[in-house]
Parts: structure tokens; sequence; C-alpha cells
């Protein structure tokens, strides 16, 4: 009987044994998954927002995507509707288009025509208003605007800020 016991608990211990060997080799592999802080870093970009001129396209880069931002001046932005001011943003007073300049159809960028303030995706005919909407079909949505957080007179980009959740919650971006 003693034997018995001793076996048993002696496979306990093993099995346990075993147990935090298996927890501690999950441990080390999550780690090697992880991306590293250089790159982690890498997804956030500060933008100051006051050195945009009005109503000029500016493309920068995040994420190896091209961000359209654009600066609305203040006839323009008393002329949207208020799905179109729905997608500003809204920073010291002025407002900015800033949206992932990636078709949501494809994929393809858009070129930005000022003569009627569109963009043209060239690859089905999409086109989008200079807020980002949808005006002709393919594009299933309005360009997206990336993750973003209002910091004085920047913008985070890669950061979710309250702004952009209200933007998610509401609809008007994924």
């Amino acid at each position: 009987m003693k034997e018995n016991n001793r076996r048993g608990f002696m496979g306990k211990l093993l099995g346990g044994f075993a147990g935090l060997g298996a927890i501690g080799s999950l441990v080390a592999m999550k780690k090697t998954w992880d991306p590293l802080p250089s790159v982690k870093a890498a997804g956030f970009i500060t933008l100051d927002m006051s050195v945009y001129a009005d109503n000029e396209l500016v493309t920068e880069e995040w994420r190896k995507k091209p961000i359209f931002i654009m600066k609305k001046s203040a006839e323009a932005v008393k002329e949207q509707t208020q799905e179109q001011s729905d997608r500003d943003i809204v920073v010291n007073g002025n407002s900015y288009m800033v949206a992932i300049g990636l078709c949501t159809h494809l994929g393809c960028i858009p070129a930005y025509k000022t003569e009627n303030e569109e963009f043209l995706c060239a690859c089905h005919g999409a086109t989008f208003d200079s807020s980002g909407l949808v005006t002709k079909l393919p594009a299933p949505r309005g360009l997206d605007i990336p993750p973003f957080k209002i910091d004085g007179n920047n913008i985070i980009l890669g950061e979710v800020g309250p702004e952009w959740q209200k933007m998610k919650d509401n609809g008007v971006t994924l």
C-alpha cells in the first residue's frame, strides 16, 4: 500500500514538473514571436498638423501605406454635409481629412483630381469626395481613417484615441 502511494506521488510530481516545463517552453516561444520594440515603435508616427496648407493634399507614409491629409478651408467646411463633417478630424479648430490612401475595393491608390476635388481610382473607376466618402461604386465604403490620437497640435497615427474610437463606434470607419 505504501509503495502505491509513493508511486502515485512520484507520478504526480513528475507530471507537475513536465507541465511547468511545457508552460515555460510556451512562454519562451511566445516571446520569440512578439515584435521587437523597434518594430512596435515603427507603428506610430506623429504629425504636426500646423504645417499643412488649406485645400492642399499631402501624402505621408504610415506602416508602408499612403496617408492622405488635407486641411480644409473654412469655406469648404461650411459647404459640407453632416456625413462629410463626421469624417473630419478637428485639431485646434481646423478640420482635416486624414485617410488611408487605398481604395476599399481592391487596394489601389486613388489619384486626387483638383479640378473636381475628388479621388479617382484608376483600377475600376471608383471615386471618393474630398472627405473620403464613396461617390461612385464599386468601392464598398469610404476611405478608411487610420487609428489616431490628438495630442495638442499633433496627431499620432497608430494610437487609438477617444476621437477615433467615437468614429469607429458611430460606423464612420472600420
